[in-house]
Parts: structure tokens; C-alpha cells; sequence
């Protein structure tokens, strides 16, 4: 196990997430922000706070719930636990700024989207990561990104935060390495 940031370095990337959000959707207006659960919720609920910390706005905040549009759920392969979304906000005609917390294969940014539409027309969804590891399967990239971290197929990236597991803290595993 290697550790690829720390406390301090994840607070400094939320940092410029957050202004790199607001400086490419110039300002603040029709912007919302939405979650993927688990992780990217915790990610968005902090971007959410710099910005009101530097902007004094408080953007609309979602939780978006990818469970029903993920393209794994009939193969038998899929663990995932609906829990539904919590979007309290009209996402017709907003920008969206879209986190989660590892992007990887691209498939859970399609989930996200295709779950996103289900609720309306969104005029811009932006994608903003803590960790992009690479490996694409899908043509996706982030418009934000915490830290690149080139890995391969057998190594793991884990997003702690405080809020779920007491730490902030991004972890990389070698195969065979305990998580």
C-alpha cells in the first residue's frame, strides 16, 4: 500500500477543484452541484463549501444514485445497493458540476449521465474527479482533476474521508494487498 495523497494535499485539490468549477462556468449562475453516491457525494458536499467559502453562494446540491443505469446490473456482476437519488432542484437548464471521487473506465460517468437526463436537460455537465487512474473504456475526461495517477489494471485506488472512514487519505494497492 502506498499512500498518493494526503489530509493536507486532498484539501488543497478541493481547493482548486472548486475554482476551476467556478472559473469555467463563469461564476456562479444556473450552477448546481451533484454527487455520486458514495464518494463523490463527500467530494461535491466540499466543493460545494469552498465555494460558498470564496464565492459567499450557495450552490443547490444533489445526490445522484447511479445503481438502475449501471451497464453491469443484469450480469450477475453487480453488488450495488439502490438507495435512490436526492435531487431537490430542477436540473433542467442548470450547468452541472458532476463529482465523484475515482475516475477509472468511464462506465460510471455514462451511468451518471444517463441517470442525469432521466431528470432533465442539464445546458452543461462538467465532470470534476479527486483521482483519475487512467484506463479508459469510454470516452471521458474530466474538466477537473485532484491528482493523475497512472496505474495498472491490477492495482487499486481507495478514497478515504473522514466523513466514512475516519481519515482523508487516497491509497494505492498492489494486487494481492489488503484494502
Amino acid at each position: 500500500m502506498r499512500t498518493i495523497l494526503g489530509a493536507e494535499e486532498i484539501r488543497r485539490s478541493v481547493t482548486r477543484l472548486a475554482m476551476q468549477a467556478v472559473e469555467k462556468n463563469r461564476g456562479t449562475e444556473d450552477l448546481a452541484i451533484v454527487g455520486i453516491r458514495t464518494r463523490g457525494v463527500i467530494l461535491a458536499q466540499r466543493m460545494r463549501a469552498e465555494i460558498e467559502r470564496l464565492e459567499g453562494v450557495t450552490l443547490p446540491l444533489g445526490i445522484l444514485d447511479i445503481s438502475l443505469y449501471r451497464d453491469d446490473l443484469l450480469s450477475g456482476t453487480c453488488d450495488a445497493v439502490f438507495k435512490g437519488s436526492e435531487i431537490d432542484f430542477e436540473v433542467e437548464g442548470k450547468k452541472i458540476i458532476l463529482c465523484d471521487d475515482v475516475l477509472y473506465t468511464g462506465r460510471t460517468v455514462r451511468a451518471a449521465l444517463s441517470a442525469l437526463s432521466s431528470l432533465g436537460r442539464a445546458n452543461a455537465v462538467r465532470l470534476y474527479c479527486l483521482v483519475d487512474r487512467g484506463h479508459r473504456e469510454l470516452p471521458f475526461t474530466a474538466e477537473g482533476v485532484g491528482k493523475n495517477v497512472p496505474t495498472s489494471r491490477e492495482e487499486r485506488i481507495v478514497v478515504h474521508f473522514t466523513e466514512t472512514d475516519g481519515e482523508d487519505a487516497v491509497y494505492l494497492f498492489k494486487r494481492g494487498e489488503e484494502v
